[in-house]
């Protein structure tokens, strides 16, 4: 466990983790329960003090994410015998009461819970989005929190807009929530509008002018929309905010969150200039950041500071010289620090189960059972035969297909076969599914004159009987060499303008607003890309089954 200067005269800071909520906001991304409950694992490993595991009223599915994520992920205790109490589990709840129960209701089971519950104090949402008066706000405020402390003793209250709120209208909003019995106070830049030292100095004048400040724990949500997120935290830090919230590589609507290893780490590298100390795991930063990546379909980009896969490359000469001689002439973090030094750590076809059971432990993926682990374990092996060396990148992708695969349900379309011949001109596929639904297995031809994909993907529409719209299709190369494993990644949507109840659906040019993430990996590209689709097509029919049954329920 990495600790920063614990002195007496620091305060240790909390980290508030929102990759599963506020992260999961991001365009394209789904996440999967199972997906979801391998992040908290690893988050809770890294050292998380709480985690933001979702939105349990937004849908059926978010709040049994939460509830198992309160009940599997909340009570462990592995890794975190240093910090020596388990990850608290919050849940968002918007100041209405049913939203408050239903929170409470998904983290039940946690040892530790908080319900998080927010209302807009800004003028511009005030009058535009809720309609209603300064008076009505606070009046809300308070029964949100007064009710939500029935429930529980941690109750975390958010101004939602704070950046661009009234300060003084906002002291007094604080000031009746801490009365009300809020614990925290989280202030947020829900837009990413304020300049570094406009928060700090919005952050200290409210710490001075609210009525029991020194009760409270101050938070900071800020979003990257100016690319200012982590420096308004760090301004926030300086100016008596103690808990951050932060996702993991920075994911999160529009243009993003704080990310968690930017801040913790800016504190680990300047221990004699912030007044607070981490308690973070820092050797897994990079781990969970491939995880995260991998699950969530957003890919890291090679100059992102930290873990981007150039953050530790030096090309110039000078700089080469300069590291040779002396790491620290151009390294100010070592690789060693935040576990990009790990990853390429090898296994061969040679390894055995222990040896194979013991790296997807380091690699935060110990959830599976002995049927997934069997099938994890063959698809390594396939891989060791096609190449010598099987990294942790490569594990990473690999577990990361079968932990998709293995999201509580089983899918609707499994992959029997695939055959494809492509040419100059021409690209022609034959693809086998079977329905697990019927039990029936399917199959049809199709050509593309833009090449296979093309071919394989109007083939697999022609199955599931949907007219699907590629959104994104990315490739990227998982190591190096000719062997390297490619990973595709793709975004579909529902062309609802051709079914039969295309009225019921948000439409867009008849495009559903509706958008669903895939991926696949496989040394084969065309197989790669044809698991991505078929993962992102049972993301959507498992969607669609989801809301049938709760149309029923509610015809009940």
């Amino acid at each position: 466990m990495t600790i920063v200067n614990n002195s007496n005269y620091k305060d240790k800071l909390i980290i508030f983790d929102t990759t599963l909520r506020d992260g999961e906001q991001s365009p394209g991304v789904t996440l999967t329960v199972n997906e979801k409950i391998e992040i908290a694992k690893q988050l809770s490993s890294l050292g998380v003090d709480i985690l933001e595991a979702g939105f349990p009223v937004a849908s059926q599915g978010d709040f049994d994410a939460v509830e198992r994520i309160a009940t599997e992920v909340g009570p462990l205790m592995v890794g975190r015998e240093a910090i020596g109490k388990p990850m608290t589990i919050a849940g968002l709840a918007r100041a209405v009461p049913a939203d408050i129960k239903r929170c409470f209701d998904a983290i039940a089971n946690a040892p530790n819970r908080r319900i998080h519950t927010f209302l807009a104090t800004s003028d511009i949402h005030l009058q535009h989005k809720l309609k209603i008066t300064r008076e009505e706000c606070i009046t809300r405020a308070v029964a949100a929190v007064s009710f939500a402390k029935t429930l529980v003793d941690d109750v975390e209250f958010s101004p939602e807009d704070a950046g661009r709120s009234d300060q003084d209208f906002l002291c007094k909003v604080l000031s009746a929530v801490i009365e009300a019995g809020a614990t925290t106070l989280n202030i947020p830049d829900t837009v990413g509008y304020n300049m570094p030292e406009e928060y700090g100095a919005m952050i200290k004048y409210l710490i001075a002018n609210t009525k029991g400040s020194d009760k409270v724990i101050w938070s900071a949500h800020c979003h990257n929309d100016l690319g200012l997120a982590t420096a308004n935290t760090l301004s926030g830090i300086m100016n008596g905010i103690r808990q951050v919230e932060v996702t993991i590589n920075g994911i999160g609507e529009r243009a993003g969150n704080t990310a968690m290893e930017e801040v913790v780490m800016a504190v680990h590298t300047h221990p004699d200039f912030f007044p607070v100390y981490h308690t973070i795991n820092t050797p897994q930063f990079f781990r969970i950041s491939q995880m995260v990546s991998s699950l969530s379909g957003m890919a890291v980009q090679p100059n992102k500071a930290i873990v981007g896969a150039n953050a530790f490359l030096h090309e110039s000469g000078i700089h080469q010289d300069g590291v040779l001689k002396n790491k620290t002439t151009y390294e100010i973090i070592s690789p060693e620090t935040v576990g990009a030094n790990t990853i390429n750590l090898v296994l061969g076809k040679h390894s055995g189960r222990a040896a194979f059971r013991s790296r997807l432990q380091a690699l935060g993926f110990d959830g599976l059972d002995d049927t997934e682990f069997q099938a994890a374990f063959n698809s390594f092996k396939t891989l060791a035969d096609s190449k010598k060396r099987v990294t942790e990148q490569d594990l990473i992708a690999l577990l990361s297909d079968q932990v998709s695969s293995a999201s509580g349900e089983k899918p609707t379309y499994i992959i029997k076969s695939l055959q494809v011949v492509s040419g100059t001109t021409m690209a022609s596929a034959t693809v086998e599914l079977q329905n697990t639904t019927t039990g029936e297995d399917i199959a049809d031809a199709a050509t593309g004159k833009a090449g296979p994909v093309e071919a394989v993907y109007k083939a697999i529409q022609r199955l599931v009987g949907k007219r699907i719209r590629l959104l994104k299709f990315d490739i990227t190369a998982v190591g190096e060499g000719v062997d390297a494993l490619g990973q595709v990644s793709v975004k579909i949507a529902e062309d609802s303008s051709a079914s039969s109840d295309s009225e019921d659906a948000e439409e867009q040019g008849g495009l559903s607003k509706a958008t669903y993430h895939g991926h696949g990996t496989d040394s084969d590209i065309i197989q790669a890309a044809t698991k991505a689709y078929v993962n992102a097509i049972n993301r959507l029919v498992a969607n669609e089954n989801e809301r049938l049954l709760g149309e029923r329920k509610v015809d009940v």
